[in-house]
């Protein structure tokens, strides 16, 4: 799939034009889309993973988890759940101080070796290196989000005390605020009002994070999209989780749509998007990059994976929707 540059920050497959243009709903992914996570989200996993690898295994020096690993991890298309990338960064950290490797080179190693599995992959590639149970014992991952170590310690650093409280009925032993606080909304009413002309209330969200998490942070934006037939994922079984394309084609089909848009930012999106569409729900896809630290990587993945439509942000979507 060769894309075009049909505007500034459009880049397209001039064949997906007649089936964008005759798409009668929308769904968005939220993080990465709806909103920019690279200070919260992103931070959490760094965060989490230095904390967990100080207090279980008395490892003071771990590298940072930047949007290098973040999106290395996620190009695999099996860590879309931000806390199963925070276990492989952690596992892999674990495995590479106990064999004396470069932590960045081996952790770059785990990826070549990841696959859309996620953390059975990364579990798999490590254990025919070193038994690392001393740490795996620990996290007893992955579990549910009110009893396992990991989760517990990556929501009170996201969620803050007071909100975490409020969620989860539990105290947080961390006082300092929440970094879903860092989160920055990209979509605004204006959107919300021009994509309604073309898709009236067809407008939904299958994001992986839970329902209160996304109002917590789109506040009354929520509303305008169609709550009743979208899927948080959080909030659902673990095997929902993408790429499955079961919550996909749920909403798609609750909202009795024939040609729907899916607007995502990984590459669990887009395969989830395929999948749909193998199964009888046309779906095309649209990649987002703008949020991406690489945005031109990001392209070259969406390219290479079939995306036939990419766009720098959501903002776009009027113009490539031809609504303004």
């Amino acid at each position: 799939m060769t894309l075009s540059e049909y505007q500034p920050g459009i880049y397209l497959d001039d064949s997906i034009i007649d089936s964008l243009t005759n798409s009668d709903g929308i769904i968005f992914d939220c993080d990465g889309v709806l909103i920019d996570i690279t200070k919260s989200y992103d931070l959490t996993i760094d965060k989490t993973t230095k904390y967990v690898l100080e207090k279980f295994s008395n490892i003071t020096d771990a590298i940072s988890i930047d949007s290098k690993i973040i999106d290395g991890f996620k190009s695999t298309g099996g860590f879309n759940d931000e806390v199963d990338l925070a276990y492989a960064a952690i596992i892999s950290i674990f495995v590479a101080k106990k064999t004396k490797r470069d932590q960045l080179e081996f952790i770059f190693e785990v990826i070549k070796n990841c696959d859309t599995s996620g953390i059975i992959s990364t579990e798999k590639y490590l254990e025919k290196i070193i038994n690392f149970d001393e740490i795996k014992n620990h996290l007893s991952y992955p579990g549910t989000h009110h009893d396992n170590p990991l989760y517990k310690i990556f929501d009170q650093l996201f969620y803050g005390p007071e909100l975490y409280e409020k969620l989860f009925n539990n105290k947080s032993e961390f006082s300092t605020p929440g970094l879903i606080e860092n989160d920055l909304v990209i979509v605004n009413a204006s959107l919300i009002s021009k994509l309604k002309s073309k898709y009236n209330s067809k407008i939904g969200i299958v994001t992986g994070r839970g329902k209160e998490s996304v109002r917590y942070s789109l506040r009354n934006l929520l509303e305008e999209f169609d709550v009743n037939n979208s899927a948080f994922l959080e909030d659902e079984p673990r095997s929902l989780a993408k790429p499955n394309p079961e919550s996909l084609i749920r909403s798609i089909k609750a909202m009795n749509t024939k040609n729907s848009l899916y607007v995502g930012d990984s590459m669990e999106d887009l395969i989830m998007a395929k999948k749909a569409t193998e199964q009888g729900h046309k779906t095309n896809f649209c990649g987002i990059i703008g949020t991406s630290k690489n945005p031109s990587q990001k392209l070259d993945l969406f390219e290479k994976n079939g995306a036939q439509l990419v766009l720098d942000s959501i903002e776009l979507l009027p113009k490539v929707l031809n609504l303004e």
